[in-house]
């Protein structure tokens, strides 16, 4: 099964695809890391957004979208911008989007951490959090 995890920060889009084939992970190469747009209030801008991550996901043969779940108030909440590619996302028809859970994160990545640095899979440092969310959601 191969996910796209996607993790949001304010105007971007953070992604790690990840591939759990005989028990075995792997991070294929992809060709792009993160999405962002400029303008929020732009319809063409969120379409856009929208028409290149259902490109990408076809391109790579994704099962799942798996989104981390941000708190909607509080000190971590996420930007509003946030929240409206969150929806563009999941109002893909083509495409399966699953919202992981802070709680079930915690007790996936308890259960089974993550032995490995992003360095070593080739991944940057701003794709961690879309990583751990994609271990978590292979090994629940």
């Amino acid at each position: 099964m191969r996910v796209c995890a996607v993790d949001f920060k304010s105007n971007e889009a953070n992604i790690c695809l990840l591939d759990l084939n005989q028990g075995l992970f792997d991070v294929p190469d992809c060709r792009a890391r993160k999405f962002t747009i400029s303008d929020a209030a732009s319809t063409d801008q969120i379409r856009n957004f929208q028409s290149q991550f259902v490109k990408l996901m076809e391109d790579y043969k994704v099962d799942k979208i798996v989104i981390r779940e941000r708190p909607m108030k509080g000190k971590f909440a996420g930007s509003a911008i946030g929240f409206k590619l969150e929806a563009a996302l999941q109002l893909i028809e083509t495409i399966d989007c699953e919202i992981l859970t802070a709680s079930a994160m915690k007790e996936s990545l308890k259960r089974t951490p993550v032995l490995v640095s992003m360095k070593d899979v080739g991944l940057k440092q701003f794709q961690e959090h879309a990583f751990q969310t994609a271990c978590a959601y292979l090994n629940k």
